[in-house]
């Protein structure tokens, strides 16, 4: 059986959804289990074991109809079995339609038609431990094997030891010791309605620095570093010398490596979480007001934090409809102050073993 798994989306969309395939090797091992995901994504499925090959949806090709032509004709000759299509987008039921699958999958909505032969509901159930979102995307499986053998079995990243290594290097070069507690801050979010004001996102880096001896690692774009230099300056004197800058990457493979030797992350909701959570490092997510945290708040413990405002403001939401929150997210992030969840920060920072005097 060969087995093509599409989620064109984003980083964290292609991290959760990659269980999928590792549950497809625990169940059909003899399977051979293809990804597609698009290009800037790749570097969170590298070296995965339950990944045979990974099929790379370019840029390009949405400006390019011949090369997306050319793409859609190389699939038809994959001779896929059965096509798991997770968002049915139009570009990913052109995919679908190009495969010749004779089992292809994906959720009950719209008009989908004839197109593909099972469509899921989307059930977005609670489970001991799990978000809605791997539970719908476990449920895609269901056409193909009787049930799921490990329910709790969480996202992964590999790196290799000579990665590790050459990140372990980087950072000693940097003036980071070995053994020193560090921490990767995710000071903004991929857009503005996901970052926390900037004001609000220096009070917490001079807490982390007034609370914790760790090195702090800034995580950003490329595209934000005027942006990441403004936190910088308006962080304190006495917290800056804890800054290092310098440890900076683009490449989201590299930030991986960094993210490995980091005792835990703090900061905006997103990508990035969900890739700390999948090298098992501990987080603690500041989420927009706009965003779901029911859906995206995987793997919820003490290990795990996430801060949303309708924590604290819940009645503020109950009078805003659902397509309105959005506009409105301004003016809920600066209700969320950090001085509401300082203590469960500090809490956070005790459970990782990073608060100061905790070794």
């Amino acid at each position: 059986m060969k087995v093509l798994v599409i989620q064109q989306k984003m980083i964290g969309d292609v991290l959760v959804s990659s269980l999928l395939c590792e549950h497809l090797r625990m169940q059909l091992p003899e399977a051979v289990i293809h990804y597609l995901v698009n290009d800037y994504t790749t570097a969170v499925v590298e070296h995965n074991p339950f990944i045979d090959h990974l099929q790379i949806f370019r840029k390009e090709f949405r400006k390019k109809p011949a090369a997306f032509y050319s793409f859609l004709r190389k699939i038809s000759q994959e001779k896929y079995d059965v096509v798991i299509d997770i968002y049915a987008k139009p570009e990913s039921r052109l995919i679908t339609l190009f495969s010749g699958a004779g089992i292809r999958i994906s959720y009950r909505k719209g008009l989908l038609g004839m197109l593909y032969t099972h469509l899921l509901p989307i059930k977005s159930k609670d489970a001991e431990n799990r978000d809605t979102t791997i539970d719908d995307r476990l449920s895609l499986l269901s056409p193909l094997v009787p049930g799921i053998p490990d329910p709790g079995l969480r996202p992964r990243i590999f790196l290799t030891p000579l990665e590790i290594e050459e990140a372990a290097n980087m950072l000693m070069a940097s003036g980071i010791a070995k053994d020193r507690h560090k921490i990767m801050l995710g000071i903004l979010g991929s857009d503005p309605s996901k970052t926390y004001p900037l004001s609000y996102m220096v009070k917490v880096i001079d807490m982390l620095a007034k609370y914790t001896d760790a090195a702090l690692l800034f995580n950003y774009t490329p595209a934000q570093e005027v942006l990441a230099e403004k936190v910088y300056r308006f962080c304190s004197q006495e917290t800056k010398p804890r800054i290092y800058l310098q440890t900076f990457t683009p490449d989201l493979r590299k930030l991986l490596t960094v993210l490995y030797h980091c005792h835990c992350y703090v900061g905006n909701e997103g990508g990035v979480v969900n890739m700390a959570k999948a090298l098992a490092i501990p987080t603690f997510a500041i989420f927009a007001p706009w965003i779901h945290k029911k859906g995206w708040h995987t793997y919820a413990d003490h290990s795990n934090i996430g801060i949303h405002v309708k924590d604290y403001f819940p009645q503020e939401y109950s009078s805003i409809g659902e397509r309105e929150v959005k506009k409105e997210s301004d003016r809920l992030y600066i209700m969320l102050d950090p001085t509401l969840f300082e203590g469960e920060l500090l809490t956070f920072l005790k459970t990782t073993r990073t608060i100061r005097g905790s070794d």
